[in-house]
C-alpha cells in the first residue's frame, strides 16, 4: 500500500509545490495567490509571488505525497494573509485575540481524488495551523453541487469535520470555522 505524508510548504520543498502546480491541470495560472496580496512587482508573475511568501517564511499550505511524489495541496495560512477572503454576509464570530488561519483551496491530481485525500489535507492543515499558534481555522467551501468556487471544498466534508457555519460570503461559499484549543 502507498504511503501518504504530508509536510508544510517550506523553501527546501519549493519544488515539490512547483511540480505539483506545473504538471498538467495544475493550478499553475493562479499560484494559489487569487486571494493573496501581491506586490506590484508581481503583478503577472504569481509563481515568483509565491515562491517569494514560502522564502521569507511565511506559511502557504500543506502538500500530500505519495511515496514520495507530491500528489495533493491545501492552501493554510493565516487569514492576514488572505486578503480578499473576509467579503462576507455575516459578522465576524472571532474575538480580537484569536488567531485565525484559512483554508481557501485544493488540488489533488486525477488519480488520488475521491480517495479521501482531502479529508486527511483538511486534517494535517489544522495541525499545522495549530502548531503555528492558530486558534481559529476558517473555510470557504461550498455544497456538492455548485458550478464555482469546487476549488474551495465542500461544505458536508467540513461539516464532518467540526467546522460550524457562521455565514456567507457571496452567494455560493459558506464561511466554516472550527475553533482549535
Amino acid at each position: 500500500m502507498p504511503v501518504t505524508t504530508f509536510a508544510p510548504v517550506t523553501p527546501a520543498n519549493w519544488s515539490d509545490l512547483e511540480s505539483l502546480f506545473e504538471r498538467r491541470g495544475g493550478p499553475r495560472h493562479c499560484y494559489c495567490m487569487v486571494n493573496r496580496e501581491m506586490e506590484p512587482k508581481y503583478s503577472r508573475a504569481k509563481r515568483a509571488a509565491m515562491r517569494d511568501y514560502v522564502e521569507r517564511g511565511v506559511p502557504v499550505g500543506v502538500l500530500a505525497y505519495q511515496d514520495g511524489e507530491p500528489v495533493g495541496w491545501c492552501s493554510v495560512a493565516p487569514l492576514s494573509t488572505h486578503v480578499r477572503l473576509r467579503t462576507r454576509d455575516c459578522e465576524v464570530v472571532d474575538s480580537p485575540t484569536d488567531v485565525v488561519w484559512s483554508i481557501s483551496c485544493f488540488y489533488i491530481v486525477t488519480q488520488f481524488r475521491r480517495q479521501g485525500l482531502v479529508k486527511r489535507l483538511v486534517k494535517q492543515a489544522v495541525e499545522y495551523a495549530k502548531s503555528n499558534g492558530a486558534t481559529v481555522v476558517e473555510a470557504y467551501p461550498v455544497l456538492p453541487d455548485s458550478p464555482s468556487w469546487r476549488y474551495m471544498g465542500f461544505v458536508p466534508m467540513f461539516t464532518a469535520l467540526g467546522f460550524k457555519q457562521v455565514g456567507m460570503s457571496g452567494e455560493r461559499r459558506h464561511v466554516m470555522q472550527k475553533r482549535i484549543l
